[in-house]
This record gives C-alpha cells, structure tokens and sequence, in this order.
C-alpha cells in the first residue's frame, strides 16, 4: 500500500533570506589589493602634481600646477572606492566593505583639505599676484 507523502518542508537557505557571506580570506585579500592600489593611485597623483612645480632651470622660477585638476583625480579615486564598498557589501565581504569606507573617508578629508588649501592660495594670487607661490603670467 502507497502511503501519500508529505510535501517539502521550508527551505529557509534560498531566497530573500539571509545570505552567505563572502570566504573571509578573499574578503581580506580583496580588500587589502584596493587599498594599496588606491594609495598607489593617489601618490601618483600628487607625486605628478609636487613634480609640475620641480625644474631644472636656476634662471626660472618654479611655481606648481594649480591643484584643483589633482583634486578631481583625487576624487576619481573616492568614488571608485564607494562603488567598490557598495559592490563589496552587495557580495557580503564585510572587510572590504570596512576598508572601502575608510578609504573614501581619507580621499574625502585629502580632497576638502586640498581645496581649501587652493582656494586660499588663489585668493592670496587675486590679491597679490607677486606673493610667492602665485605663477606671473607673461
């Protein structure tokens, strides 16, 4: 005799459940990677920019890029380290999430303190243009 069977019992594992994170040491690896890359980007960055004020020539006087095209790769890098949090915490690795936000917090004081900072040299070169530091336009 064939006794009726039961249906499947809740399978709580799939669907819009909890998930499972992400292996913790692809999470560190990954999350280790982007930060030494995005530090390597940003002194490129502003080793580029400390060397658009370096010349060889004694007779001329050296004077640095304005900065505000640095700041805006600066920031280039912030957002790429938020869309790599949020693309991090969407996988569940918690680390790289922790080290994106960091990183983009560090790349949002960098670009505030950059901007202030030329935003007052450029207010010093309207006032004075001789002050030191402020390029003469020929």
């Amino acid at each position: 005799m064939d006794l009726p069977t039961a249906p499947p019992a809740f399978d709580a594992t799939e669907g819009p459940g909890p998930h499972r994170r992400a292996d913790r040491g692809a999470d560190i690896g990954a999350g280790c990677a982007l930060v030494v890359l995005e530090l390597i980007a940003l002194v490129v960055v502003f080793g580029l920019w400390w060397l658009s004020g370096f010349h060889l020539d004694p007779a001329e006087t050296a004077t640095a890029d304005s900065l505000w095209g640095y700041l805006a790769a600066a920031g280039a890098v912030g957002v790429l380290a938020v869309a790599a949090a949020a693309v991090a915490a969407r996988a569940g690795a918690v680390v790289t999430v922790v080290g994106q936000t960091v990183m983009a917090v560090l790349v949002c004081l960098v670009v505030f303190a950059g901007a202030s900072a030329q935003s007052h040299q450029d207010r010093v070169c309207r006032e004075r243009p001789s002050a030191p530091g402020c390029a003469v336009r020929r």
